[in-house]
């Protein structure tokens, strides 16, 4: 067998075990695992000494190229998939937004020609869902059979032409029930949120960016992610809470979980690290998100979620906005871009926030950033592991590698970071996607066009 590339004495690490030894790659996939690999001559040998290999983590929720607030987010499928593979993930799932009075899959269609020359590592969809009909219904299970399984609502975005109602959305888990798909939520409560929004629009001078919290307290989120649970306990249709921000949220989750729910979560990096005191700062508008970062307590229950199993994925969110793009708010907190750049940090983020500070093992964190997210989203073992047979989507991790972070050294187009100054131990070194080398010494080196796009399949049941 000739192997093209020989990743040598490294510390293997998946979801369940830790192991030394090589990884001999051919092609596209691993080839073998096994002890003291012999290279022969052509063969590329990649030393991981003293160094971890874990699979590629998998970010599933993030906004290339998006059109939000009057402006596109920063980053397209070209730099913002280069800005992953930086970052150790080899794997991203964006959105396909159906526009009203048109199919879920003219909206695919029109994502895939945006990003399919341009992905440097591979990428999936997921299909929102906007406008819910018999046309629409009917559609559901050609859009699974196409390698979309997973779909998305939004329980706000009226204004946008995005929201779903609580029909919509119920008659969505029932349909999608029936081909084993699962609909992702975002969950806040709209009405409230309404309202509360324009009580603080009258003081918006008086409260500055600090008005979006106040305006997004924990209980507009764990209102809506209770009833989206409702919904998904009496259909028997899978739900994915996405982003989520509030402790209580989780505790809805565990509940649901203790009566059989067919409920999943996830969290993102900056719930977990950040608090809402980020808005009382000079620069506090830069942060603004949705939903938005909450309290210091919220952070240790989200925690405690991941640890527990109650929250199995961690994602991004990742939606870019530069400094110019946010000063659009112009003092007008309901005016600014909602999103940050996340992709690129999150794995040395939560290797140094979750393994570094023994919140949990190694291994845990392969399963919250590649194992569960490839099982949940139809693309295990294919993904999400080290095995043969499997892609060679690897990274080479150097545990001792001391990085601060400034947004000037990273890859995104985004002119700050949400972790400017974080200082972190622990950092990718070698990405491969596919088996090419994408990320060299800390340098990207792939190429775009080079990743494909995800036909992922249904998953029956998820025992995670």
């Amino acid at each position: 067998m000739k192997l093209d590339i020989i990743v040598k004495n490294g510390i293997i690490v998946t979801a369940t075990e830790t192991v030394q030894a090589d990884i001999g790659i051919t092609g596209e996939k691993i080839a073998v695992i096994s002890k003291d690999l012999k290279p022969d001559s052509g063969t590329q040998v990649i030393d991981a000494k003293g160094m971890y290999v874990f699979p590629g983590a998998i970010d599933v929720h993030v906004h290339l190229q998006l059109p939000f607030s009057g402006t596109i987010s920063a980053d397209d499928f070209e730099n913002g998939t280069k800005a992953a593979a930086m970052g150790g993930v080899t794997t991203v799932i964006d959105f396909a937004i159906q526009q009203k009075g048109h199919s879920i899959m003219d909206a695919v269609k029109a994502r895939r020609q945006e990003a399919d020359e341009k992905v440097c590592i591979d990428y999936g969809l997921h299909a929102a869902i906007t406008d819910w009909n018999e046309a629409t219904q009917a559609e559901i299970k050609q859009v699974i059979d196409y390698g979309i399984p997973t779909f998305k609502m939004f329980m706000i975005y009226k204004n946008e032409g995005w929201m779903a109602d609580d029909g919509m959305l119920f008659q969505a888990l029932e349909e999608t029930k029936k081909y084993s798909g699962m609909i992702g939520v975002h969950a806040e409560s709209m009405d409230v949120l309404e309202m509360l929004i324009e009580r603080y629009a009258q003081e918006k001078e008086k409260w500055g960016a600090y008005a979006h919290t106040l305006s997004r307290p924990g209980y507009t989120e764990s209102e809506a992610v209770q009833r989206a649970i409702k919904w998904a306990e009496v259909t028997g249709g899978r739900l994915y809470i996405v982003h989520m921000s509030a402790g209580e949220s989780a505790q809805y989750v565990h509940d649901a979980k203790e009566r059989g729910v067919d409920v999943y979560a996830e969290t993102c990096p900056q719930y977990l690290l950040l608090d809402d005191s980020v808005f009382k700062g000079e620069n506090g508008h830069l942060y603004a998100t949705c939903p938005q970062i909450k309290k210091k307590e919220d952070n240790t229950q989200l925690w405690q979620g991941l640890v527990n199993g109650d929250i199995q994925v961690i994602a991004t969110d990742t939606c870019t906005f530069d400094t110019k793009q946010k000063a659009m708010w112009k003092g007008d907190f309901r005016k600014i871009p909602f999103g940050l750049p996340g992709v690129e940090t999150m794995f040395p983020l939560m290797y140094t926030e979750g393994v570094g500070k023994q919140r949990f093992s190694i291994n845990h964190l392969i399963g919250l950033a590649s194992t569960n997210p490839a099982m949940l989203f139809g693309m295990y073992p294919k993904k999400g592991t080290i095995a043969v047979g499997s892609d060679a989507d690897l990274v080479v991790f150097d545990p001792n590698k001391k990085v601060t972070l400034h947004a000037e050294d990273l890859q995104t187009n985004c002119d700050w970071s949400p972790f400017e100054g974080w200082q972190l131990t622990g950092y990718p070194k070698t990405t491969i996607s596919r088996g090419k080398v994408v990320v060299s010494d800390g340098k990207f080196v792939g190429e775009s066009g080079h990743g494909q796009f995800l036909k992922r399949k249904p998953v029956k049941k998820v025992d995670l």
